[in-house]
């Protein structure tokens, strides 16, 4: 899959993911579209897909048996590498341990995962 389109993918997953579990109404920038996203989040999306990608790959396909929490805690960690390398003094909220992560964020996290494994 093009780095784009699994860019993309990540963030339908990541914007479904919010709309399902962010308590009340979330945030606009949560939620924003793909073409209004910040151009570091856009080269942040891939990386982590392909991540995600590769990781099922090595497994030939048992991340099924995988739990919700230790698929989210995946997708995070690659996120957390992501910020690090586009942030010189990243907000503590984008570099946060998973067990400090609100719950939606970590219920969103293993979303992308499960969206992923089935792309």
């Amino acid at each position: 899959m093009p780095r784009v389109d699994g860019a993309r993918l990540f963030r339908e997953a990541w914007t479904s993911g919010v709309r399902q579990h962010f308590p009340g109404e979330p945030k606009p920038g949560y939620v924003t579209p793909w073409e209004d996203m910040p151009q570091r989040e856009r080269e942040a999306a891939g990386p982590v897909f392909h991540q995600v990608r590769q990781f099922i790959e090595v497994s030939d396909g048992h991340t099924s048996r995988l739990s919700r929490e230790q698929k989210s805690r995946f997708v995070a960690t690659c996120w957390t590498a992501q910020m690090l390398k586009h942030f010189e003094d990243p907000k503590p909220g984008y570099v946060a341990d998973w067990p400090d992560l609100p719950t939606w964020q970590r219920e969103t996290d293993a979303d992308i995962f499960e969206a992923i494994e089935k792309a």
